[in-house]
């Protein structure tokens, strides 16, 4: 449960940054942020596949870019069940999923299954970090 509040919390955060540096990405209110976060979760663990064996030949004939576009089609599924949160088109859903990508990519590094941080000790082994303390 700690690890899927903790990746929730961290989609919000890109969600959040996006909504900075992206001008066609507006959401208002935490609230909505956060419900947006949980529904862009569920949308990419349901209908996410379904999309991606629909458009298989589209993401082979791309080398894997249409990519991108399918999650840029997830945000703005997200953007239209959610009164508050808007997507000005698809260039802007799809950076704003680009930056969301990332930012989960690049903290997701940090955090374990359980939503603890980690970190990489001698090679490849992984150490869960107890407690707030981080050498």
């Amino acid at each position: 449960m700690r690890g899927f509040v903790t990746r929730v919390l961290i989609t919000a955060a890109g969600l959040l940054i996006a909504r900075a540096i992206i001008p066609g990405i507006v959401i208002t209110g935490w609230g909505k942020l956060f419900l947006a976060a949980l529904l862009l979760g569920l949308v990419n663990a349901i209908v996410r596949p379904i999309l991606f064996i629909l458009t298989l030949p589209f993401t082979i004939l791309t080398l894997g870019l249409f990519l991108l576009v399918l999650n840029g089609i997830c945000l703005t599924i997200v953007a239209w069940l959610i009164p508050g949160v808007a997507v000005s088109g698809l260039w802007a859903a799809t950076l704003g999923a680009l930056v969301v990508t990332l930012t989960s990519w690049f903290a997701n590094g940090f955090i374990g299954h359980s939503g603890k941080l980690e970190r990489y000790q001698g090679g490849a082994r992984r150490v869960e970090i107890s407690g707030r303390r981080i050498d």
